[in-house]
């Protein structure tokens, strides 16, 4: 199989780094050779932070190269526009249609773009969800990067029953069942 490249971007504690293991879990359950890369940006201070997921028969390291990207998940709208140039030319993206304003917009010293999902949509097979209100509808906004991957998940080959066993596996037990009903909030949307 040819190696498959995703890229999580979000926000610093957005949940990047758990839905990283989520992917490596599956892919890893479905008998592929998986590489992960955690890129912390000042994640604590709201900063950027990218996990890169490759999986498939061999794969020799964990990098997404610019231009090579089959998926490209985003927990926010600017974090998309951010990142897209690492998609491939058929790549996709999932987005979570949310703002959280860089501390650049926050003091003045830059405008947040409007129109980033119509500008991304120009050039990129774009799917879009609000993840933060359908979490909320949940009862624990916490739960809207899981909501993002259920979506993502259906540009994916893995079985929607082998997604919520290594969700039960991966997250903290007293959230299981929160997550594999945020999972199928996106994922049967």
């Amino acid at each position: 199989m040819e190696t498959k490249n995703i890229m999580i971007v979000g926000v610093g504690g957005q949940g990047t780094l758990l839905t990283s293991r989520i992917l490596g879990g599956i892919t890893m359950e479905a008998g592929f050779d998986v590489k992960l890369s955690e890129v912390h940006g000042m994640a604590q201070r709201g900063g950027s932070v990218v996990t890169f997921v490759r999986y498939g028969s061999k794969v020799a390291e964990p990098i997404v190269e610019e231009g090579c990207a089959d998926l490209l998940i985003a927990f926010e709208r600017l974090e998309a526009l951010r990142y897209a140039h690492f998609l491939k030319k058929d790549g996709v993206i999932v987005v979570n249609d949310w703002r959280i304003d860089p501390i650049t917009v926050v003091t003045g010293a830059a405008a947040y773009p409007e129109n980033i999902l119509e500008e991304l949509s120009a050039k990129y097979q774009v799917y879009s969800v609000n993840a933060m209100a359908e979490a909320e509808k949940l009862g624990n906004v916490k739960a809207f990067n899981v909501i993002v991957l259920g979506l993502a998940a259906r540009h994916m080959d893995f079985d929607r029953d082998l997604w919520l066993k290594v969700i039960e596996k991966t997250v903290p037990p007293k959230t299981v069942e929160t997550n594999k009903k945020a999972f199928l909030i996106g994922f049967e949307g």
